[in-house]
């Protein structure tokens, strides 16, 4: 693995995996212990919409591939509710509970504390933009690989 492309994929993983573990210290600094950080970023992500588990599958609102265990689990622990649409009975809509609502405000101004410490971590409005545009690029050229079957 000599070139930058391979270190970039190795990175884009790694700092995922870093986020995750920051939302776990927000949690576990607020004594949150019935919610993992996956579900966290989906409850986020979710926020105050109501959408089907496929919206939330297609828009990317949740990481790994069982979309549905974090539901259930999160529906258990009375952070999402779900109801039945009353135009197609085999679609269910989940929204946030109260419970959801409050995580999710805990969550916001988490992350906006955040961004009032990026300054003081040398990340600039610029550096993040131009880093956003970069992996839109990269995101791209995966997702043509995948719909064209390019490079198999």
């Amino acid at each position: 693995m000599s070139h930058p492309y391979y270190e970039a994929i190795l990175l884009i993983e790694r700092v995922h995996r870093h986020f995750l573990e920051v939302v776990k210290v927000d949690l576990d600094r607020h004594g949150v212990q019935d919610i993992n950080n996956v579900q966290a970023l989906i409850l986020y992500n979710l926020g105050p919409d109501e959408m089907t588990v496929g919206e939330l599958t297609a828009r990317g609102y949740y990481l790994g591939t069982n979309v549905s265990y974090n539901l259930k689990k999160m529906m258990e622990a009375d952070y999402l509710m779900q109801e039945r649409s009353p135009h197609d009975r085999r679609s269910v809509r989940v929204k946030l509970s109260e419970k959801g609502l409050a995580l999710h405000k805990q969550l916001s101004a988490y992350f906006e504390k955040q961004v009032g410490m990026l300054d003081e971590a040398g990340l600039n409005l610029e550096e993040i933009n131009k880093t956003i545009g970069l992996l839109r690029k990269v995101e791209r050229f995966w997702t043509s690989i995948i719909n064209f079957n390019r490079g198999a």
